[in-house]
């Protein structure tokens, strides 16, 4: 959900001049009153901006909404630029990032609908199964502390490490109690975990960073995430005081209606998971 994003910073600067006027003089509880012209959205480009271009090109006109995506390819200017008010809201992050990301940032962003989950999965160009994995073997796992917990309770599920009873959203290797390969954890840019997999024994990558490299997890994660009470579902989100922006409501109706549950089921056979 760190490279650099497409959007640069000097659009950005641009955007927040011309949105700074009704945003800062709003609080924090709004972004913006003003709800004419486009919806911008900053999504990451695989498969948020792709299933919001569908929604463009397919629905949005018919249900009276102007749409514009703006993809970034990193986690954190998407929540930045949708609380200085740069853009209107964002499709790339779950609860628990959001979450931890608020809370170190001060930012307000909320949650408006759960849209798909990305499963997580293990990936290897070494080893043909997890169990193959020999000791002393080096994993890649995302840097970010929500990833990266995600990341290591994969690894648990499946009989690789055990964690401490206890051990949340923030757990990072030294919650391990017991590692019987005895592991090695390298932690990476969530971005970059795809590009570590020549240099690593096996690596965590997340849905979307593992599609955008080829990869599919479907069919090519030695381990992966279950869809069963997972609480990492992607939504569309925005700054608090925006969630009745009529822009907005019809957005999120169109990401749970039927013609986008399809879209996903035929475009990522798997891969990529309706959460609704």
């Amino acid at each position: 959900m760190r490279n650099t994003a497409k959007l640069t910073t000097a659009v950005l600067a641009a955007g927040a001049l011309t949105l700074g006027l009704t945003a800062c003089g709003s609080g924090k509880d709004s972004a913006s009153s003003d709800t004419s012209g486009p919806l911008v959205v900053a999504a990451s480009p695989t498969p948020h901006a792709e299933i919001l271009n569908f929604v463009k090109d397919k629905l949005a006109k018919k249900a009276g909404l102007d749409l514009e995506v703006k993809e970034f390819t990193d986690y954190i200017t998407p929540n930045t630029a949708t609380e200085d008010g740069s853009v209107g809201a964002n499709y790339f992050q779950n609860q628990p990032y959001l979450d931890d990301f608020n809370a170190k940032r001060g930012t307000h962003i909320v949650p408006v609908v759960t849209v798909h989950l990305e499963p997580l999965g293990l990936y290897s160009h070494k080893v043909k199964k997890a169990d193959a994995l020999k000791s002393g073997a080096t994993v890649a796992v995302p840097n970010d502390a929500v990833n990266e917990a995600r990341a290591l309770k994969l690894l648990a599920a499946n009989g690789l490490i055990t964690l401490k009873d206890g051990a949340g959203n923030e757990a990072t290797p030294r919650d391990i109690t017991k590692n019987p390969r005895d592991l090695k954890f390298k932690e990476v840019e969530a971005a970059q975990t795809p590009r570590s997999l020549d240099d690593v024994d096996a690596a965590v990558v997340n849905g979307n960073y593992a599609i955008s490299a080829g990869l599919k997890p479907a069919k090519d994660a030695l381990v992966l995430e279950s869809p069963k009470n997972n609480p990492y579902g992607n939504f569309l989100a925005v700054k608090k005081g925006d969630e009745n922006d009529p822009r907005v409501k019809k957005l999120a109706k169109l990401l749970t209606s039927p013609e986008v549950k399809k879209f996903i089921e035929d475009k990522y056979q798997g891969s990529v998971i309706p959460s609704f």
